[in-house]
């Protein structure tokens, strides 16, 4: 049977979803998203920064569905 979350149990879930944030803001930013283009431009991709912006955000979502679907702290 589940018991009630309060605010104490729900703490180590709201920090990852806000450092998650902070991740996907800084990828997202500008200069580390031109890396990621360069890089996918390097490996012969085509259209690197459509690749480079796909490729940050799929990682954001595994790592957000990783998180989710753990067994809680």
């Amino acid at each position: 049977m589940d018991r009630p979350r309060d605010a104490t149990s729900r703490a180590p879930v709201t920090a990852r979803l806000w450092a998650l944030w902070a991740a996907g803001v800084m990828a997202f930013n500008f200069p580390l998203l031109g890396v990621w283009a360069t890089l996918a431009d390097e490996a012969g991709l085509p259209a690197p920064w459509a690749v480079a912006t796909f490729g940050v955000w799929a990682v954001l979502i595994a790592v957000l569905g990783w998180w989710m679907e753990r067994a809680p702290d």
